[in-house]
């Protein structure tokens, strides 16, 4: 192996406008990245563990509503670049449609990254001989 290791479920990172309501409080952030079954969204108060919520993810093409909880919350640790304020959730609704969406998402994105691969690896190969 070459040291990388694959994710089971590949993200897509992208950057959208998320708003989600929790116990009546009204939560805004951004993705930092997706795919069919999680988010990781970026926001300044994330809502506690174990936490349900209705979110609403708006993107260039539509908007897509989840049902998700929150399984990861990062309210007190580092707020930086690589891990920015926010939380995890994994989606516990999702309809077909949105869920057939964001695979095209993820796998656009696999395309685009494998081919920037591709490409970089041939300049090095050029560049070395």
């Amino acid at each position: 192996m070459d040291g990388k290791t694959k994710a089971k479920y590949p993200r897509a990172p992208v950057k959208w406008y998320v708003s989600a309501r929790a116990g009546g409080r009204e939560i805004e952030g951004v993705t930092k990245n997706i795919n069919t079954r999680q988010a990781y969204i970026c926001c300044s108060k994330p809502p506690r563990l174990n936490e349900v919520l209705d979110i609403v993810f708006t993107t260039p093409e539509r908007d897509i509503e989840v049902h998700a909880e929150v399984v990861w919350s990062n309210a007190y640790g580092r707020d930086d670049e690589i891990t920015p304020r926010g939380m995890g959730v994994r989606f516990v609704k999702i309809s077909e449609e949105d869920k057939e969406f964001l695979d095209d998402v993820v796998k656009e994105y696999d395309v685009g990254k494998i081919a920037a691969e591709y490409l970089d690896n041939l300049k090095t190969e050029i560049s070395d001989n």
